[in-house]
């Protein structure tokens, strides 16, 4: 099991620890009482599906062997405007640098994340439309 535990530190800024022990801050905009020193909550969301989909492809195009020299994941979530404005869709583009790399190998790693691996797209998929895309960067 997974756990976590969040401790308000003042205004609204907290910090997250999780059962790893590892920490993060969060916080928001002055306006309704943040001091903007870290990411929002749903800043960290997107965060957390292009992590977890960005481990699935480089571990699986590492297991391909293919020559990557550097690889991304671009996240752009849209809120609805009503509150508990909520992602209504979220779109991954992923951008993968390196050597003679396979357009093949690289599908199939995003398709394998998408579909099957990462945890964080399931637990959202329902919720919003996810979309991704892909581009290959010869260097």
């Amino acid at each position: 099991m997974t756990n976590a535990k969040v401790t308000h530190i003042q205004g609204l800024q907290f910090i997250g620890t999780a059962s790893s022990g590892h920490a993060i801050v969060m916080d928001t905009n002055p306006e309704v009482g943040g001091y903007n020193t870290a990411s929002k909550p749903m800043e960290l969301l997107l965060l957390g599906i292009g992590g977890c989909s960005g481990m699935d492809v480089v571990s699986i195009l590492k297991k391909k062997k293919q020559d990557l020299t550097g690889f991304e994941v671009n996240v752009k979530g849209e809120q609805a405007e009503d509150y508990p404005k909520k992602f209504t869709a979220i779109n991954l583009e992923f951008v993968v640098r390196g050597r003679n790399i396979s357009e093949d190998a690289v599908r199939k790693a995003i398709d394998l994340s998408m579909n099957k691996y990462c945890s964080v797209k399931a637990t959202l998929e329902g919720v919003a439309k996810i979309s991704f895309s892909y581009k290959i960067v010869s260097e």
